[in-house]
């Protein structure tokens, strides 16, 4: 699994929205200044994520979007299959976008059993992964960014 730029800034607003999920609503414009992502690009992506379920959205001049659960019930492999599709590397180990490799033998080709272990570790860490957990993490390390450092020449 490759994130792209488009699954980088859908997970990057989910920790805006996460972090500000006791506020009805967060504006577009907040989230896009916030992460640097540019406004009509984060449009399309916060639509996908509309779509899916996993965002709620008011409309007018006070309107903006928030997560449409709590963000512990938002996992992270639901967030990048919505957007990027497969987790797995290629496609003839995904389990939700199996397609036939050009191998001679699946159940012999040794590439094909690597890539499912690939696979699994991924699956494994993003669907336990939460938005919260992303936000907790985002906080954490914005606290120890903020440490002076100590270097000695």
């Amino acid at each position: 699994m490759k994130l792209s730029l488009r699954g980088e800034y859908a997970l990057r607003a989910l920790i805006v929205l996460g972090l500000n999920y006791e506020n009805p609503v967060v504006p577009i414009q907040m989230i896009s200044q916030q992460q640097n992502i540019p406004k009509r690009f984060l449009e399309q992506i916060l639509n996908d994520l509309k779509s899916s379920g996993v965002l709620e959205s008011k409309r007018g001049i006070k309107g903006g979007y928030r997560l449409a659960r709590p963000p512990e019930q938002i996992t992270l492999a639901t967030v990048i299959r919505q957007i990027e599709g497969a987790l797995a590397p290629v496609s003839c180990v995904s389990e939700y976008y199996y397609e036939r490799c050009s191998c001679p033998n699946e159940s012999t080709c040794a590439i094909r059993s690597v890539m499912k272990e690939v696979r699994d570790a991924i699956v494994k860490i993003v669907e336990r992964m939460t938005v919260a957990e992303l936000c907790e993490r985002a906080k954490r390390l914005r606290t120890q960014s903020t440490e002076p450092a100590d270097y000695v020449i």
